[in-house]
């Protein structure tokens, strides 16, 4: 699935250094962030990285020890959660079951000066923006997990708020639902236009829904930037391992001639571009990352489009649409995996087979030692 992404409008949540601890525990170490108007953008990391403490704290459910959070240019310390521009979908949906999907939905608008007419139309129109319409009447202990997921989408909206902060509000439902609600989302927040925020530890539901995602480890922000750049050129070799599969062979680095080359074991010499080496080029020991998809099997007859090598296939795990094949080269004591798309005609390998694999060094991502 691609859907465009677009850019994001003037910065909406500006964050500065912020910094929160929890006892000894530094949980937020330094928050530096921007966040457009009209962007969805994820947090994603894994468990105890910070990312829901980093959003609780702009609802304003958490405090925060020092820095600066501002929405809308207003500075954000003291304000309470209620008093913001903002509105949070939780992972739980905290539905109510003795009520009905309609009332669910009106609660937050139980304070309002509206008319009980206006705030039933707002309840309907709410329903309606999330598939939901007709579902009014029925109770809301009877739906679905994904029909109660669109039900806490519809309260949150209801208010209209400049802010939809989002919990992994996917995380309880099936995959295929998973899957179909993540391009409803998409689609939902291009129709209503305000920003979303989304915490999630899967790396594939962030790539697919987000204008930009930033990467946390222990408290701090490793990379922010849009999909493609972090997947493509990740800055280091933790950001480039938690983001999808990515291979890694010890490499020997060095410049001659202005020219960027690497010597990568079981590959061969290459040059590279100076955008393929994020935290800049080493000297001297290193290493290279690779995508499976960017390797390829070449069957009989097949010439390489760019450079080939040998190897032996050690494992081979079929998908249906896609069989992944873990290979070793001539020289090389660890096993990269290559993903190989099951077109018709093209046979499944076998374990131990000898096979030529192409490779281009524009696919490679040079990364320091250690790093």
């Amino acid at each position: 699935m691609t859907i465009k992404k677009r850019p994001a409008g003037p910065a909406l949540i500006s964050l500065s250094n912020v910094q929160k601890h929890y006892g000894d525990y530094h949980a937020l170490r330094g928050i530096t962030l921007e966040i457009g108007q009209g962007e969805f953008f994820s947090l994603l990391g894994p468990s105890g990285c910070g990312k829901t403490t980093l959003l609780r704290t702009i609802a304003g459910f958490e405090d925060y020890d020092s820095g600066t959070v501002m929405i809308s240019e207003r500075d954000m310390r003291g304000v309470p959660a209620n008093k913001r521009p903002t509105n949070m979908v939780f992972q739980s949906y905290a539905i109510f079951p003795h009520l009905t999907v309609l009332e669910n939905v009106a609660f937050g608008l139980r304070k309002s000066p509206m008319s009980k007419a206006e705030k039933r139309a707002a309840a309907e129109a709410a329903l309606e923006m999330v598939g939901l319409k007709g579902y009014g009447h029925r109770a809301a202990h009877a739906l679905s997990g994904g029909q109660r997921q669109r039900v806490a989408l519809a309260r949150a909206l209801v208010l209209k708020p400049k802010v939809l902060l989002l919990d992994e509000p996917l995380s309880a439902l099936d995959r295929k639902m998973r899957e179909q609600m993540q391009v409803e989302l998409i689609k939902l927040q291009r129709e209503v236009g305000i920003t979303f925020i989304l915490v999630t530890h899967d790396q594939e539901e962030a790539l697919v829904m987000s204008d930009r995602i930033a990467v946390m480890f222990e408290g701090e922000i490793a990379q922010c930037d849009d999909p493609e750049v972090l997947y493509r050129r990740p800055k280091s070799k933790r950001v480039a391992d938690f983001i999808g599969v990515m291979n890694f062979l010890p490499a020997t680095c060095r410049e001659e001639g202005g020219k960027r080359l690497v010597s990568v074991a079981g590959l061969g010499e290459a040059e590279v571009a100076a955008d393929q080496s994020p935290e800049g080029f080493p000297q001297g020991a290193g290493s290279v990352g690779f995508r499976p998809e960017t390797l390829t099997l070449l069957y009989e007859g097949q010439v390489a489009s760019h450079r080939e090598a040998p190897a032996v296939i050690e494992e081979v795990v079929y998908y249906g649409d896609m069989t992944y094949y873990d290979v070793r080269f001539e020289g090389v004591d660890k096993t990269v995996r290559i993903s190989m798309r099951n077109i018709f005609g093209r046979d499944v390998l076998d374990v131990g087979a000898t096979v030529r694999v192409s490779w281009s060094p524009g696919a490679l991502v040079v990364f320091k030692e250690g790093s």
